[in-house]
This record gives structure tokens, C-alpha cells and sequence, in this order.
């Protein structure tokens, strides 16, 4: 394969690499206020709440 073929690829794993680098680093970095996340928690709580009820309905 010509030098031109290879340095394409190291370019293409580079930018795979980089940006899956980007990614990671870039995950934990949403700041919610806290009033969003007392009405997350909320709605979570609710909502396991009507599973835990649905699930005591249909078990015979």
C-alpha cells in the first residue's frame, strides 16, 4: 500500500479515537439546577410509584 494509503488511515483512527476522547470527557458536564432536579426526582418518584401499583394489580 502506497504512503498516502497509510496515512490516511492513521488520520482516520486519529479522529476516531479523538473524538470518542471528546465524548467521554464531554459526558458528565450537563449542570441542572436544582430546582430541575427536584422535579426529575419527582416525577421519577411518581412514576415508579404507578409501576409499583400496575405491577401489584396484575400479579395474581
Amino acid at each position: 500500500m502506497p504512503l498516502i494509503g497509510w496515512v490516511i488511515i492513521l488520520l482516520a483512527l486519529g479522529l476516531i479515537v479523538g473524538s470518542l476522547f471528546l465524548l467521554r470527557d464531554s459526558a458528565n458536564t450537563m449542570h441542572i439546577s436544582e430546582e430541575k432536579m427536584k422535579k426529575i426526582q419527582a416525577r421519577k418518584a411518581e412514576v415508579e410509584a404507578e409501576e409499583s401499583a400496575e405491577d401489584k394489580e396484575d400479579w395474581p
